[in-house]
């Protein structure tokens, strides 16, 4: 099913409530790999709804159909010299789902976010506002059009990371920020893991502004592990402020990427590039705070599994074997480094098999099954994306 307003939506969802047909929800299907295969009737695509409904480079704010393509939206505010803030990751690659890009619902509905998370926040400190078609197929719309507003509910941070569980998002509205004139990367050689995160903490507590700090063991163009870290400003700026950073660090090598190569780089650490996953490999995403970093590297190592760090080291990015005792090794790593995990890649036998996300806890479950049960009560949306029979 393509809808191309909302109330084609709504008229889709509603006939599927009626029917008790599940739904697979999606916008162009970029994303379809990742967490639990959806077991559905029919699908119901977001990419009908398309453009952007409003655009005001003086407020900073953009709002935009579910379906219109993120490069759309980005060329735009390019035009007014503007960026979103949050950065969001191109996983097509490695999602296997290349040909059509990503859609801003999308986007939305996973909450992804690139290296400058660590600075900005996440996708989800960026909404402003939605509007989405509930389960029951009721039109809902949470937040507004301009930064400063207390309309309603904050629904927008519960729909954002969703997984398309709650409801069909029809449309955003995203907080944007001014684009930065120019970009300078440190590139901090023959550091291992543990080395590393303790230079990126310094670096990210530093008064320089740095927007990006990430560790890879290896990537072309170096040639050897290095540990990365930016700075985005206007151009004599940057070139003040990573000389100054280099000086204070101390570390011997280190070098300084144009604005151009810098770009290039955290463009590849952004998509996961650096990963060095085969086509058979599993993918997965762990989240802990940046000092338990190079500590789940080393668990899952002796497993044969491999990674890099983003976010100063509170994101490890892996990949190895698609089986059932790797995927123990990783819950495990994960859990005694008091960290979360997202299996965002694997055959469905594997996806199907297990929890590709924490386990709730009881509390928080039966939160979630209240606001599942008020949103989708027949329970037709994404059925097990997230979480096996809910």
């Amino acid at each position: 099913m393509l809808p191309v307003n909302e109330a084609g939506v709504q008229d889709a969802v509603s006939r599927a409530t009626a029917e008790r047909e599940p739904l697979l929800v999606q916008g162009n299907g970029t994303k379809a790999g990742m967490l639990r295969p959806v077991q559905a009737a029919r699908v119901l695509s977001t990419a009908g709804l398309s453009g952007i409904t409003l655009y005001s480079p003086s407020e900073l704010i953009v709002s935009a159909l579910a379906g219109t393509p993120l490069p759309e939206i980005e060329a735009a505010l390019a035009e007014k010299g503007q960026q979103l803030t949050a950065e969001p990751p191109d996983l097509s690659r490695l999602l296997g789902a290349t040909g059509k890009p990503q859609t801003i619902g999308g986007i939305t509905a996973t909450n992804l976010s690139g290296p400058r998370r660590v600075a900005w926040g996440a996708m989800r400190d960026h909404v402003m506002g939605i509007r989405a078609v509930s389960g029951r197929g009721e039109v809902i719309h949470s937040g507004g059009r301009v930064l400063k507003n207390v309309t309603g509910l904050d629904l927008c941070k519960l729909f954002t990371g969703s997984h398309g569980t709650l409801g069909v998002i029809t449309e955003v509205t995203l907080k944007v920020l001014p684009a930065s004139e120019s970009s300078g990367t440190l590139v901090l050689p023959g550091l291992d893991a543990r080395l590393a995160v303790t230079a990126l903490s310094a670096a990210l507590g530093s008064p320089y502004g740095v927007s990006g700090a990430a560790w890879l063991p290896a990537y072309e163009g170096f040639s050897g592990p290095v540990a990365l870290v930016r700075i985005e400003d206007f151009t004599a700026s940057v070139a003040y402020r990573t000389e100054k950073l280099r000086t204070e660090l101390g570390i011997a090598g280190t070098d300084i990427l144009d604005a151009v190569a810098s770009r290039a780089v955290w463009a590849a650490v952004r998509d996961a590039a650096p990963l060095p996953a085969a086509d058979t490999d599993a993918v997965w995403r762990i989240s802990v705070r940046p000092s338990a970093g190079p500590d789940v590297l080393g668990a899952v190592a002796p497993a044969g599994i491999r990674g890099f760090l983003d976010w100063g080291g509170g994101l490890v990015w892996l990949a190895g074997p698609a089986s059932l005792e790797a995927h123990r090794q990783i819950e495990a790593a994960a859990r005694n480094a008091g960290g979360t995990w997202t299996l965002l890649r694997a055959p469905d036998s594997l996806r199907n098999a297990v929890a590709v996300v924490p386990p709730e806890a009881l509390a928080l479950a039966a939160i979630g099954r209240r606001v599942k049960a008020a949103l989708d009560p027949a329970g037709i949306l994404n059925p097990g994306r997230m979480y096996a029979g809910v």
